[in-house]
């Protein structure tokens, strides 16, 4: 196996180990959310829209990942 294969497996494997945080950051924010909104159902406009802006700032970590994969294998 030549290196240039082996580094193209390795940086596949390093976005994956990248994407697996915000996948867990994306699931608390939610579980959060629907736990604040069982507790005080008259907030739930507010928490939603935090939510949303939870999940974005969450998921940028993995839009991250992927630039950085790119940059990286070419």
């Amino acid at each position: 196996m030549e290196l240039a294969e082996l580094t193209g497996n390795i940086a596949t494997v390093g976005y994956g180990l990248a994407a697996i945080g915000p996948a867990i950051g994306v699931g608390i924010v939610v579980g959060k959310t629907i736990e604040s909104v069982a507790r005080q159902p008259e907030l739930q406009g507010r928490l939603t829209v935090l939510m949303y802006i939870g999940i974005a700032f969450t998921e940028a970590l993995a839009f991250i990942g992927i630039a950085t994969y790119f940059i990286f294998t070419g």
